[in-house]
């Protein structure tokens, strides 16, 4: 069974799918670890569509979204064809195209994506001159990680291309259901406190005492299944605290991590 995304907010999963229903473009923001890959991957399957990937950083290029040439032998002939990249693969096919972390791409590239994100839906491929127009059922999430290490504000042009859905952080309860079902820990009162203790994270990030990977449900699912091999204070230091390289945030939590489980 395919985990699925959850919230507390339960408006989100609804106005997800009308957006992407109308036909229209969606933008997911929100901290790491809040569930946006999840939510589009839910969308894929609750819609029937398949669904093409575009992680972005400082290193994608125009060849990482529409894709590149090479040279093939056809019949004993050396011959240059184009393999599609994800962009195009997606509006052949009619598909979802996923965009994490759009704000992490160089400003330049991604403009060659605005008529495919528009009422034309097409797009000129520089590499080929060939001009692709979607399939019917084309649609295009993205997702944003706000205040991020390395992200840039999205171009105006680009954002009016989408309609935004925030997700803030889950709540306590919320996170108690999500380490029930996603979690291989089913001692209750353990999962309890580590809910606890992610309302306690969440507090130090919005106060800014530590960055928002530090309080990612992500690290807290594998804290969770860690802690069902190991001491609970171990497995702080394996799912969180060891991955950070501030020592302002290392003692920070660890001071969190004491007080919620005792530790010497």
């Amino acid at each position: 069974m395919a985990i699925q995304f959850f919230h507390n907010d339960e408006t989100i999963r609804g106005d997800a799918m009308i957006i992407l229903s109308l036909g229209k473009n969606l933008l997911l923001k929100g901290p790491t670890g809040a569930g946006k890959t999840r939510l589009a991957e839910d969308m894929s399957r609750e819609l029937d569509q398949p669904i093409h990937s575009i992680n972005c950083s400082v290193d994608v290029d125009i060849e990482s979204l529409l894709g590149f040439k090479t040279i093939e032998y056809m019949e004993g002939r050396q011959e240059i064809t184009f393999i599609d990249g994800p962009v195009i693969r997606a509006m052949k096919e009619g598909a979802i195209l996923y965009i994490d972390e759009i704000n992490m791409a160089r400003p330049e590239v991604l403009p060659i994506l605005n008529a495919a994100l528009d009422y034309r839906r097409t797009i000129t491929n520089p590499l080929t001159g060939d001009v692709i127009t979607a399939e019917q059922g084309f649609r295009v999430i993205a997702a944003i990680n706000v205040g991020y290490v390395g992200t840039m504000p999205m171009n105006e042009a680009l954002l009016n291309r989408f309609n935004v859905i925030e997700l803030g952080y889950v709540s306590k309860e919320a996170l108690a259901e999500i380490l029930k079902t996603q979690s291989i820990q089913k001692d209750e009162s353990i999962i309890d406190e580590i809910a606890q203790f992610h309302s306690d994270l969440v507090t130090m990030t919005e106060q800014g005492q530590i960055s928002q990977e530090a309080s990612s449900v992500r690290s807290l699912i594998d804290l969770a299944d860690l802690s069902t091999k190991m001491p609970i204070s171990r497995a702080c230091y394996r799912a969180i605290i060891d991955k950070l390289d501030s020592e302002q945030e290392k003692k920070a939590i660890l001071n969190a991590t004491e007080l919620q489980f005792g530790m010497g």
